[in-house]
C-alpha cells in the first residue's frame, strides 16, 4: 500500500473514496460533521498540490434507489465552508453529465458525487459500476476506513482500474494506531470488550487472547461468561449456545496467564426502560425475574484498578445499555477510567464513540477510530477488502 504522499497529483483527477455518512435532522441539517472533518487533511493536501478533487461517498441505506432525504447536497454545503471554496455538487455519481462536470474542473477545485448507494452495483461490488466510477479519475485514493471491511464497488472492484492508487491520511492513521496497539504494544496491553452479543465479539476475543495481558468484559455479553461459571443471571440476555464456548475461552485465558475480569455487581431492573425500578446487587444476587443492564459501582472500581498499570488499551463496546440514562453509569465510568490512564488508548465502535463524545473526554483518548465494523474486523485478525485491494497492511513511504 502506498501513501498519498508518494503520488504526483498536479493536474490529475483524483478520485477519493470517503465516508460522509453523517447524521441529518428532519430539516436536512448535519448534526455531527466529525466524519467530514476527519478527512480534511487528505482533501486539503490534494487541493494544495493542485489536484482536481473528485469525492465519492455513500449515505444511509437507500437500497439501490435514489432517496431524496439521502442526497449529499447538505454535505457539499458543509464541506464548502470547511474548505473555504465552492464544492460542485454532481447530479449523479456516474454518467455523461457527471463526466463533463469532472472533466471541466480546474486544478485545485472540488466536486462531490451523488450517493453511491443509489445504485445497487455499489453494494454488489459490480465491476461495470466500478468501471463507470473509475472513468472519473486518473488516480484513486481510499480514505474511508469505516467501509474498508465492505467489498463494495467503490472500495474494492474499482482499485484494479487504476495504475496509481494510495491510502489517504485518515486510513493510514487508523492502520498505524491499530498496528501500534496489536503488533508491538507497550505492555501491559488491556482489551476492554463490551456490547450486547458475545457472538459478535467472539472472533475478536479468540484472536486477541495470545496478544493481550488482560481482558475486561462488560455489557450483556458478560452474562454468557458468568453463566458458564455457574452464576444465575435471572432474565438477563444470554446466548445459550455460546455459554460453553465462553467458559472454555475464559479457562484458556487463565491457563495462558491472561487476567480475565468480569462484573462483580450489576444494575438490574425488571425490564429495560427509562422509568423502571432499578437496584444494585452483587452478581450472585440477581433476582430471578430481573435483568442485568449495566455494571455496578464495585465493578467500575475493579475495572478502574485493572487499568491502573496499563500501557496500551484497546476498547470496543459499552458496559451496559448506556442509551438509557439509568444504565449509562458503567460506560461513563469506563470513559473516565480510560481517559485518566497514562496508556495509549484506542477506541473503536459507534456506541463507544457516542459515549465518549457525551462526556467531553474525546481529547483525552489517544485515538477514536472512525470505523466500528472495520475496527472489529481488524481485532478479529481478518483482512479488510479495501485495504487488501490497495496492497495490504504494509505501507510504502
Amino acid at each position: 500500500m502506498y501513501s498519498i504522499k508518494e503520488l504526483d497529483l498536479q493536474g490529475k483527477r483524483v478520485l477519493v473514496r470517503v465516508d460522509f455518512n453523517v447524521p441529518l435532522d428532519e430539516h436536512q441539517n448535519i448534526t455531527d460533521d466529525t466524519r467530514i472533518k476527519a478527512v480534511l487533511p487528505t482533501l486539503q493536501y490534494i487541493l494544495d498540490h493542485q489536484g482536481r478533487l473528485v469525492i465519492m461517498s455513500h449515505m444511509g441505506r437507500p437500497k439501490g434507489k435514489a432517496v431524496d432525504k439521502l442526497r449529499l447536497a447538505p454535505v457539499a454545503k458543509r464541506l464548502g465552508r470547511l474548505l473555504e471554496q465552492e464544492v460542485f455538487m454532481a447530479e449523479d455519481c456516474i454518467g455523461e453529465n457527471v463526466e463533463n462536470l469532472v472533466n471541466g474542473l480546474e486544478d485545485g477545485r472540488v466536486a462531490l458525487l451523488e450517493n453511491l448507494r443509489f445504485y445497487p452495483g455499489e453494494e454488489a461490488n459490480d465491476p461495470d459500476f466500478a468501471r463507470q466510477l473509475a472513468a472519473l479519475g486518473d488516480v484513486y485514493i481510499n480514505d474511508a476506513f469505516a467501509v474498508c471491511h465492505r467489498a463494495h464497488a467503490s472500495v474494492e472492484a474499482i482499485v484494479s482500474r487504476f495504475s496509481e492508487t494510495a491510502a489517504g491520511f485518515l486510513l493510514l492513521k487508523e492502520l498505524k494506531y491499530f498496528k501500534d496497539a496489536m503488533e508491538k504494544p507497550r505492555r501491559p496491553l488491556v482489551a476492554i470488550i463490551g456490547g450486547a452479543k458475545v457472538s459478535s465479539k467472539f472472533g475478536a476475543l479468540e484472536n486477541m487472547l495470545p496478544r493481550v495481558n488482560k481482558f475486561i468484559i462488560g455489557g450483556a455479553m458478560a452474562n454468557s461468561f458468568l453463566k458458564s461459571m455457574g452464576f444465575a443471571v435471572g432474565r438477563s440476555k444470554v446466548e445459550e449456545d455460546l455459554v460453553e464456548a465462553a467458559g472454555a475461552l475464559r479457562q484458556r485465558a487463565l491457563r495462558e496467564g491472561v487476567k480475565f475480569y468480569l462484573p462483580v455487581d450489576a444494575v438490574v431492573a425488571p425490564e429495560p426502560g427509562p422509568n423502571v425500578e432499578t437496584k444494585i446487587v452483587p452478581i450472585q444476587e440477581i433476582p430471578e425475574d430481573w435483568m442485568a443492564l449495566d455494571i455496578g459501582p464495585a465493578t467500575s472500581r475493579l475495572f478502574d484498578e485493572a487499568l491502573y498499570n496499563a500501557k496500551t488499551i484497546v476498547w470496543n463496546g459499552p458496559m451496559g445499555m448506556f442509551e438509557i440514562d439509568a444504565f449509562s453509569r458503567g460506560t461513563i465510568s469506563m470513559v473516565y477510567s480510560v481517559a485518566d490512564s497514562y496508556a495509549l488508548s484506542i477506541v473503536g465502535g459507534g456506541d463507544t464513540d457516542v459515549a465518549i463524545h457525551s462526556t467531553g473526554q474525546t481529547d483525552r483518548i489517544s485515538y477514536i477510530s472512525t470505523g466500528g465494523g472495520a475496527f472489529l474486523r481488524l481485532l478479529e485478525g481478518k483482512p479488510l477488502p479495501g485495504v487488501q485491494a490497495l496492497g495490504g497492511l504494509e505501507i510504502h513511504e
